[in-house]
């Protein structure tokens, strides 16, 4: 996309658009005045699990996880599907009823929404919340010697090609499907809590991608512990089969080039941090003095979470592997 945007004329930027697109943040931030500026995103996807009820939940997940990614709650929803005529309108109504349970869950109100006719499936939401000026998470905050934690584990992308073959165990089923729909609402809550300098949330570009948009955009280097990164219980087994979604290759060939890697790094954890992740967690940059109160408040998260690794100043790679 931002190849894409780069492209079209420039315009006069308006002094209230306190986030655009220059640091591929995961929101626009827009004043409103000087106690309140809206925070707005759109995200939706074909599925990725046959259940169209859990589909929903995991769409709706993803979507509102963008504002929760700058640091606040999620107010207005509005519905996005696409949909086939070939298929029964029952289907629709139980993924619209899946995602409305997650907009519930997140005390956001839905407010309507559009319907397109396609060939395939497609289903999210423009999202809109509020947070005062002062107080956005950027992705490009982040600050020489912060330490990297990351809320939820990785292999998602691996798991949903394996789902699509019917080759997934149960087990490893229910707990991508678990990471999926869980709100990133939990961790939001617990670095604001505790005050941190930069988040962004782990979705289709992977790991490595929004690492690389948060190094870039704080003009930094960030330095990953490939041995504590969290992952899905199965997915290195998967990975180790081949079974690596094409996003995963798309996203090493656009990126690549800006990572140093270990020779120590195996193939499959590169796939894995590659991998473009569904509802992927938040990776929290934190000032190192404050990262003992954020685990603390981490404690109860109902999913995985663990430091991943640090900010360091800017270097001749803006990411590097050990």
């Amino acid at each position: 996309m931002a190849q894409v945007l780069c492209q079209l004329p420039n315009v006069e930027r308006d002094e209230n658009l306190l986030v655009g697109i220059e640091t591929s943040d995961d929101a626009a931030v827009y004043k409103i005045n000087d106690e309140e500026a809206m925070v707005i995103t759109v995200d939706f996807f074909t599925p990725v699990v046959d259940d169209p009820f859990v589909y929903g939940q995991i769409a709706v997940a993803n979507s509102l996880s963008d504002v929760y990614a700058m640091g606040t709650n999620p107010k207005l929803a509005m519905n996005l599907i696409c949909f086939p005529n070939c298929l029964s309108p029952d289907i629709m109504a139980e993924i619209l009823k899946g995602g409305h349970d997650k907009i519930l869950e997140a005390g956001a109100i839905l407010v309507g929404g559009h319907t397109v006719q396609d060939d395939e499936p497609k289903y999210g939401l423009c999202a809109v919340g509020f947070v005062n000026p002062d107080k956005v998470i950027k992705n490009s905050d982040a600050k020489e010697g912060d330490i990297l934690v990351l809320t939820k584990p990785l292999g998602l992308g691996i798991i949903n090609s394996a789902i699509k073959g019917d080759i997934v165990e149960e087990q490893v089923y229910d707990e991508a499907v678990k990471n999926m729909t869980t709100l990133n609402k939990f961790a939001m809550e617990a670095m604001n809590r505790v005050g941190v300098n930069a988040c962004t949330d782990i979705t289709g570009f992977g790991l490595l991608g929004h690492a690389l948009e948060m190094a870039e955009g704080s003009d930094k280097t960030i330095v990953l512990d490939s041995d504590r990164i969290p992952l899905i219980d199965g997915a290195v087994e998967l990975a180790r089969l081949g079974l690596v979604p094409e996003g995963t290759y798309a996203n090493e060939k656009f990126i690549g080039d800006k990572v140093n890697f270990s020779d120590s790094v195996k193939r499959e954890i590169k796939d894995m941090l590659y991998d473009p992740q569904t509802s992927g967690g938040l990776m929290i940059s934190v000032d190192e003095n404050r990262l003992d109160e954020l685990l603390k408040e981490l404690e109860k998260s109902p999913t995985k979470y663990a430091v991943i690794g640090r900010v360091e100043k800017k270097g001749e790679k803006s990411l590097i592997v050990k």
